[in-house]
């Protein structure tokens, strides 16, 4: 529980300590995932969490109360309801509140709209996303951030160019083999100039 420390803020290792210990818990701490921030796996009868180390402090402590809100849920209910179902939705509002204070006032705005009705991923909460973006050591670039008609460079290395926004996803043409993809506003890439 030590390695806590550098990953989330101070006031919340007791607490987090406490929900894992109590469920003899597993967390694992892994290199950066393209598809998932972390994920919740009960197996031969262990609970074991994961988590991306790239995550800046809230982000982490946001995907990890999400991922304990799974493991509590699978410890009540076993399989017996939807994976992020309103059991889920329940348990996991209940225990982020209890770190409300420790974010900024901003993000503070942004849960309070989030644990409404929290999404499967806060990648799928746009206005979340981006306030969390704000705190990641480095900077990326967004696909929601170029122009139409730029190029870039996406997580596979193969090279696009942006056409134009849909309803939620943007339109993009693969340079090498001219096949359209709909990206998600908030893939990261890279620029080129």
């Amino acid at each position: 529980m030590s390695q806590l420390k550098t990953y989330i803020p101070q006031q919340s290792i007791a607490k987090i300590s406490f929900w894992l210990n109590k469920y003899d818990c597993q967390l694992k701490i892994v290199k950066a995932r393209k598809t998932k921030l972390g994920d919740y796996k009960y197996s031969k009868g262990r609970h074991i969490i994961t988590i991306n180390e790239n995550l800046n402090q809230y982000s982490f402590l946001i995907t990890l109360t999400h991922e304990i809100a799974h493991l509590i849920v699978q410890v009540k209910y076993e399989q017996k309801v939807n994976p992020h179902g309103n059991e889920w939705k329940h348990t996991f509002r209940s225990l982020l509140l209890n770190f409300i204070p420790l974010f900024p006032d901003q993000l503070q705005k942004q849960l309070s709209k989030h644990l409404i009705n929290p999404k499967a991923s806060t990648y799928s909460d746009y206005e979340l996303f981006n306030e969390l973006k704000r705190y990641d050591k480095t900077q990326a670039i967004t696909i929601e951030e170029v122009k139409d008609g730029q190029k870039f460079i996406a997580y596979n290395n193969k090279i696009f160019k942006r056409e134009f926004k849909l309803r939620k996803r943007i339109r993009c043409k693969n340079l090498e083999n001219n096949k359209i993809y709909l990206f998600s506003p908030l893939s990261e890439i890279k620029l080129i100039k």
